[in-house]
């Protein structure tokens, strides 16, 4: 039976949650939308600008180099500036960049936008957790993130059969579908950033919506709440082994998800299917990755065992690539890519709700961004590792087995964690 104080945190919590996380999912939805639309672009894109796999997956690799690079200082201007207006000028820079790719001529404007991309993005994943953390105390940060964290498979739900509809497009006004993909996908971003700018507030005290009394709540909630083995300042943080660990995980994990993530289509179009047929194939793929996640972290939320769970994800997406390799049967080898994806998605929804557990402040700020710049290079090296090993083989087998090898990695380092970090 709670007691009045329960009920009245939950609502207050309730309230904020209905508040910022639309907004915030809706706008991460985007964010991986316009990073790996240029997946179904490539469907015609490659071929009219001449791009090989290896210059494709340079393509994909390249916008982590400028992500990764710019991820810290983009965070650490997040909070001097606030993160109202960082995300509002996150955003909007990168729906014009996005945008801007219809002008790519060949394979290095192509490269030049793809880092200017990663370059305009870089900070908002990591500015958004941070941001997750002055606003939700721990028992509620963990059902924020994991909801927060959706977007991911759910924007390449959403990608699948807007994208092959907008591929459908070709012609129209004289641009190529792949032109009108990327500039009907970026420009909404912009308006959502301003959307963004309105409705958001720095920090409890300065929303207006909330009352003086529900102010008091989160105030004093946040205040009391403990951490173990506490981390405030940056130096510490980036020497901290938990962190570096952490950034291991990620970076095996985030391998495996954007050397298949980008390669996808072009997988299923193995498989004599349109375009438009395509698109929804791979949506179907992530629709059943979003429901294993949303269920996984439900589980972990209830019963605990977050480092088990990371370890257990990682470990079930090594298995789904094996799979995918072994049977030469088209769909049963699409089954064993969607259970890697599922795993990868669990991985990633238990993965960010461990370092708030240790981190806060400054440090939090810039650790958050630090595991997540180094992380994301497995979106450089995924990319990259895929193209290369398909123009040497002439097929996706060696590049999924080399996924495979860097979950398991993740895998590993995972379950090194138990040394460090504290049971739940």
């Amino acid at each position: 039976m709670p007691t009045t104080s329960d009920t009245t945190q939950d609502r207050v919590f309730s309230k904020i949650a209905w508040r910022l996380m639309p907004l915030l999912i809706a706008g991460y939805i985007c964010n991986y939308l316009d990073r790996n639309n240029v997946g179904f672009a490539a469907l015609t894109m490659n071929r009219e600008l001449g791009l090989t796999a290896t210059q494709f997956g340079r393509v994909g690799g390249i916008f982590f180099l400028g992500y990764c690079f710019f991820e810290l200082p983009s965070n650490i201007a997040l909070y001097r500036v606030g993160p109202r207006v960082w995300l509002t000028r996150i955003m909007i820079s990168w729906g014009l960049i996005s945008a801007a790719t219809i002008f790519a001529r060949g394979p290095m404007s192509l490269y030049l936008l793809r880092f200017l991309l990663g370059v305009a993005e870089a900070g908002f994943f990591p500015g958004v957790a941070f941001y997750l953390g002055t606003w939700f105390p721990s028992e509620y940060r963990t059902r924020m993130i994991a909801w927060f964290m959706v977007a991911v498979p759910l924007s390449s739900v959403v990608a699948g059969p807007v994208s092959g509809e907008l591929l459908q497009m070709d012609g129209v006004l004289g641009l190529s579908g792949w032109k009108w993909l990327f500039l009907l996908e970026g420009l909404p971003v912009v308006v959502l950033g301003l959307v963004m700018l309105k409705v958001l507030a720095d920090r409890p005290e300065q929303a207006a919506w909330l009352t003086d009394e529900e102010r008091r709540v989160v105030h004093d909630r946040l205040g009391s709440e403990r951490r173990e083995r506490e981390v405030r300042h940056l130096g510490a943080a980036l020497k901290d082994v938990r962190v570096l660990i952490l950034a291991g995980v990620q970076f095996g994990f985030l391998v495996g998800s954007y050397g298949v993530g980008l390669f996808l289509p072009q997988i299923i179009q193995l498989g004599h299917l349109s375009n438009r047929e395509i698109g929804f194939v791979s949506s179907g793929c992530y629709v059943i990755a979003t429901i294993g996640m949303v269920v996984w972290a439900s589980q972990v939320d209830r019963r605990g065992g977050k480092i088990v769970n990371l370890t257990l994800a990682c470990l079930v997406s090594a298995i789904g690539f094996v799979g995918a390799i072994v049977s030469a049967n088209f769909w049963v080898g699409l089954t064993g890519i969607t259970v890697a994806l599922t795993g990868i998605n669990a991985a990633r929804g238990i993965f960010w709700t461990i370092p708030p557990r240790f981190l806060t402040g400054i440090a939090a700020a810039g650790g958050l961004a630090f595991i997540n710049s180094i992380g994301t290079m497995g979106g450089f090296v995924g990319p990259y590792v895929m193209g290369w090993l398909t123009d040497e083989t002439g097929s996706f087998s060696a590049g999924l087995a080399a996924m495979a090898g860097f979950l398991l990695l993740a895998t590993g380092l995972s379950w090194s964690l138990k040394s460090f970090v504290k049971q739940d």
